[in-house]
């Protein structure tokens, strides 16, 4: 096997971690009154809204590199594309998988996956960016 090239992330001093493509995270859901559409006001159903699958699909890339930060590092995310592609239905289990495809800086893009046992339920790509907790936050308005 090659020899990966170790990441860095930027701002005045080089941090040297640990991401790579190839890692995985998963989180699961089991689909709660809360979590429908209805509840986020995301549509008139009763079912896993859409900004929730999301969530849970965001969770699994975290979950994916979590322990590769330095501890005052985090992400956000920076893009979602996303095809949310069968209703689940409140009680239903949800996993979602994610898998980091590249490292591109301080840019981390991801492919996830979302599933119940019925099948696949929605997938795509979402794109986050490494940031220093404490700089992110001045910048808040």
């Amino acid at each position: 096997m090659a020899a990966r090239p170790d990441s860095r992330i930027v701002t005045g001093v080089a941090t040297t971690t640990d991401l790579h493509a190839g890692m995985t995270g998963s989180a699961e859901l089991v689909v709660g009154a809360a979590d429908t559409a209805l509840a986020a006001r995301s549509g008139d159903v009763e079912v896993l809204g859409t900004p929730r699958l999301i969530a849970l699909c965001e969770e699994a890339t975290t979950c994916a590199i979590a322990s590769a930060l330095p501890q005052s590092w985090t992400t956000v995310a920076m893009r979602v594309r996303f095809d949310h592609l069968a209703p689940v239905a409140v009680g239903t289990t949800v996993h979602a998988d994610a898998t980091l495809e590249r490292v591109e800086g301080r840019r981390l893009v991801f492919t996830v996956t979302a599933s119940d046992p019925a099948g696949l339920v929605g997938a795509g790509r979402v794109t986050r960016v490494a940031i220093e907790r404490e700089r992110f936050l001045t910048k808040a308005h």
